[in-house]
């Protein structure tokens, strides 16, 4: 992650957000006012929000415990794809 000041983020713009999309970093911006933000592509946003929905509901939470257990404790198996 990187931090920089609203007016070095402005001066290298565009290599701040080569940063951001290229190297998949997370740029935040700094103002003097306290009201900082945050940088970062569109895919990283994606994931996080889809991780959120993912999490969003005791059901789901659950279902992702049993089955991170399950890996964990070797009671999985392979299955070869069905190709059509």
């Amino acid at each position: 992650m990187q931090i920089v000041n609203y007016t070095a983020f402005r001066q290298n713009l565009a290599g701040n957000l080569n940063l951001v999309s290229d190297n998949n970093e997370i740029v935040v911006v700094s103002s003097s006012k306290g009201k900082n933000v945050v940088v970062m592509s569109l895919e990283d946003f994606n994931a996080i929000q889809e991780t959120l929905h993912v999490i969003s509901t005791p059901a789901n939470q659950k279902r992702l415990d049993e089955a991170l257990h399950e890996m964990r404790s070797g009671r999985t198996s392979r299955h070869k794809l069905a190709e059509n």
